[in-house]
């Protein structure tokens, strides 16, 4: 598909693919949010035994990297040089921000950035390898 739009569709087989490398992990049951371009949410699945928490987490994963246009990991990085200035975004993101390891840009064989997935249920790399499963069982990049 060349459109720069993330389908429906495309959201469901990146969450496939994250849910099928967790549990050939063996990780806790996870939530997998997929945001598009704007932090719209496309899709979302919570395992069987995930808790509560997990879409919250998830979505505001996925919410901060697509946002700042870059994984949360690397959020997690620059929170750590400018501690006030991510807490002062979180404030203003209404709690919709969490600069943790475990959410990815997703991007298009061109680079473009088409959206972001984040998971929450294991460690914050555990989160991550599956978003990163995820948007490679999808067809896309891993951002």
């Amino acid at each position: 598909m060349t459109s720069n739009t993330l389908t429906l569709d495309q959201a469901q087989k990146i969450i496939a693919g994250a849910i099928a490398q967790a549990r050939q992990s063996g990780f806790q049951p996870m939530g997998i949010a997929v945001l598009d371009d704007a932090g719209h949410l496309k899709a979302f699945a919570r395992e069987d035994g995930a808790s509560m928490f997990r879409f919250d987490v998830a979505q505001a994963k996925a919410w901060g990297a697509v946002g700042m246009g870059q994984s949360s990991r690397k959020l997690l990085e620059r929170a750590k040089d400018n501690p006030n200035f991510f807490v002062a975004l979180a404030a203003t993101a209404n709690g919709r921000f969490l600069p943790q390891t475990g959410a990815v840009l997703i991007k298009d064989a061109a680079g473009r950035t088409l959206g972001a997935v984040g998971a929450s249920g294991g460690t914050g790399d555990e989160d991550e390898a599956i978003c990163i499963a995820g948007v490679q069982a999808a067809g896309f990049v891993a951002g």
